[in-house]
């Protein structure tokens, strides 16, 4: 799954993909580096960031939606927890949803996604993009996850969004500390008693910086390479990147390895 932000401010590429050509320019990369989806954002998430109104995210997304489906043909998901923002990504050739608020933010988004028949990843995150990061707390952050998760499926059921529509994300690095992240993904394997694809992302995220001693996003590929190798030896279904071909090489290895085969 590989991360196309059309943001001025993401903590990674912030800036890097506002205009259109270049944004079509990097799916093309990504997609002949291996990328099975292209997850396009319009707003920010990164830890104190503010929200981005739904026009403003509307008029970034809509036009490189249109322009990778015309000319690559990929598979798009649209990264925003609104529903009005959602409904012009659908309208514009986006197949998927990707909510970080799991339904909450906007309860119209999984009832759109529900009418319109299109999977939606529901991620768990404590507090809001602006605040989480500031003292998160669990008992059990993996028992409290799968709560949160079981719960938000629960809705996406009754808003009639199919079963066989839903994936879950643990939400690495939102509202969590570095300890919580690494119960989560040394945990994953309990999330799959969900039986719903896992998704998983890591990529170039602070808490790796701290172990690494790595300040700069994107010095970060050899503890993100670590962590997608991780996540795929223990059960995620899809790992959201941004150093898609580097990260395709590790995905490849680990399934080698674990089918016994090179093919």
């Amino acid at each position: 799954m590989g991360i196309l932000n059309i943001t001025p401010d993401s903590f990674s590429d912030g800036g890097a993909f506002l205009d259109v050509a270049a944004a079509i320019a990097h799916a093309r990369m990504m997609a002949s580096g291996g990328a099975s989806l292209i997850d396009v954002g319009g707003e920010s998430t990164r830890p104190g960031s503010q929200p981005v109104p739904v026009n403003e995210q509307i008029a970034r997304v809509v036009p490189v939606i249109h322009a990778i489906r015309d000319q690559l043909g990929a598979i798009i998901s649209i990264d925003t927890g609104k529903s009005a923002v959602a409904e012009a990504a659908l309208d514009a050739g986006a197949t998927v949803i990707n909510d970080i608020f799991a339904g909450r933010d906007d309860p119209e988004l999984l009832a759109l996604a529900g009418r319109r028949a299109a999977p939606i990843i529901l991620m768990h995150m404590q507090g809001t993009p602006a605040t989480m990061q500031m003292n998160p707390i669990y008992n059990d952050v993996v028992h409290e996850v799968i709560a949160f998760l079981r719960d938000r499926i629960a809705a996406a059921n009754n808003t009639g969004i199919e079963p066989s529509n839903i994936l879950i994300d643990p939400g690495i690095g939102f509202g969590k500390t570095v300890e919580h992240n690494l119960d989560l993904l040394r945990r994953l394997p309990e999330l799959k008693a969900f039986g719903r694809p896992l998704v998983v992302g890591t990529s170039r995220k602070g808490f790796i910086g701290k172990i690494t001693g790595e300040d700069l996003a994107t010095g970060r590929l050899f503890g993100t390479a670590a962590t997608v190798a991780w996540s795929v030896a223990n059960g995620a279904d899809l790992v959201r990147v941004h150093d898609v071909a580097q990260m395709s090489q590790v995905v490849r290895m680990i399934e080698a390895i674990q089918n016994k085969s090179a093919s």
